[in-house]
């Protein structure tokens, strides 16, 4: 093959690789491990942990009237931290009690010892084992956090999450938790008619039992489980107090908050922790 064969060769093995990389995805970014949480984010087959350097901003004391969820919670992640024995987490209950709130607010409280977080979405939790394996040598106490977590029938994504608490041949990591919330005690959707089990129906099932074993047995394999309560009148009052308080409003504002701020949650059909802040937020707004 003559030089200029040659040369023409080349150039067209180089236009074609240039389409090539057109399509190609970039490549992941190197992992920012001075970060205190991280999103995992998806692309193509390609999967990654994004730093997340400006974290909203929570105090354990922030959080009022779930003293006792958040003592066991702060007790359970110490003990993590320390290398003792520590359990997975669910906490499931009232929407806006502060279940979220709570795990940001031990990473900063924590953070200092070593505690880091990583977020990952429902979608992605096939990926526990890479995100497991990526994390196992680093130093640092690495909590999975899963929010709003709950499945519908046919998914299959909840299996991945079944292997990664406790039922893989792999051992998990000595360093990861997970740490999960949801609106749903069993993470799934439960019906009347699974209640029937003694009743079978020509098309139903053999063992109509062995369906709702199966429902249950995701949530069973979280070692620890917290509930959370809907507040009553006076505890969201609180917790209004504290966070006008917390805007700066003087004490003479917080009683003439009181009558607006039972009116802000009767139209929200709520008197949870995220309405109070909500209002308090909108109050301060006006008046501080």
């Amino acid at each position: 093959m003559s030089d200029p064969q040659l040369q023409t060769l080349i150039k067209r093995a180089n236009g074609v690789l240039a389409q090539l990389e057109a399509w190609l995805p970039p490549a992941p970014p190197a992992i920012d491990w001075s970060a205190q949480a991280y999103r995992w984010q998806r692309r193509g087959a390609r999967g990654w942990l994004e730093a997340i350097h400006r974290i909203a901003p929570i105090q354990l004391d922030d959080l009022q009237h779930v003293e006792r969820q958040k003592a066991i919670l702060e007790r359970n992640t110490l003990a993590f931290l320390q290398g003792k024995p520590a359990n997975n987490v669910l906490m499931t209950g009232a929407r806006g009690t502060g279940k979220s709130s709570l795990v940001r607010a031990l990473l900063a409280a924590h953070a200092a010892r070593g505690m880091r977080l990583i977020e990952v979405d429902k979608s992605d939790l096939g990926d526990l084992g890479q995100i497991i394996e990526l994390i196992s040598e680093r130093p640092e106490r690495y909590i999975i956090f899963c929010d709003d977590l709950s499945f519908e029938e046919g998914e299959a994504s909840y299996k991945a999450l079944k292997s990664a608490l406790d039922g893989s041949v792999a051992a998990p990591g000595e360093n990861v938790l997970i740490y999960a919330t949801s609106n749903r005690r069993h993470l799934m959707p439960e019906y009347m008619h699974e209640n029937l089990q003694a009743q079978h129906q020509p098309d139903g099932e053999i063992h109509p039992g062995e369906t709702v074993e199966e429902k249950i047995s995701l949530s069973e394999r979280f070692g620890l489980w917290l509930s959370f309560y809907p507040f009553g009148q006076q505890d969201y009052l609180d917790i209004v107090a504290h966070w006008l308080r917390a805007h700066g409003c003087p004490q003479e504002q917080l009683e003439a908050a009181r009558a607006e701020a039972l009116q802000w949650a009767l139209e929200r059909g709520s008197r949870s922790g995220r309405v109070a802040r909500q209002f308090a937020r909108d109050w301060a707004a006006r008046h501080a």
